[in-house]
C-alpha cells in the first residue's frame, strides 16, 4: 500500500480529482432530484408499473428491437 501512496502522492495537482468527481456527483444528484420533482403524477404512475406489465404481441415486437 506504501507504494500506492507514493506514487499518487507523486502525481501533480492530485488534490483536484477528487473534488471534480465530487462536482461531477452532485452536480448529477441535483439535476435527478429536480428532474424527479418536476415529473408529473401519470409519468410516476406509468413508470412504477412497467416492471408489471403485461405485454401484448406488438409490444412484445418492439421490446425485441430495443433488445437487439
Amino acid at each position: 500500500m506504501k507504494i500506492v501512496t507514493n506514487v499518487l502522492e507523486n502525481i501533480a495537482q492530485i488534490q483536484w480529482f477528487p473534488i471534480i468527481g465530487l462536482i461531477i456527483f452532485l452536480t448529477l444528484f441535483v439535476f435527478l432530484v429536480m428532474h424527479v420533482i418536476r415529473m408529473s403524477r401519470q409519468d410516476a404512475d406509468t413508470y412504477s408499473r412497467l416492471p408489471l406489465e403485461e405485454c401484448d404481441g406488438e409490444q412484445a415486437v418492439n421490446n425485441q428491437m430495443f433488445k437487439q
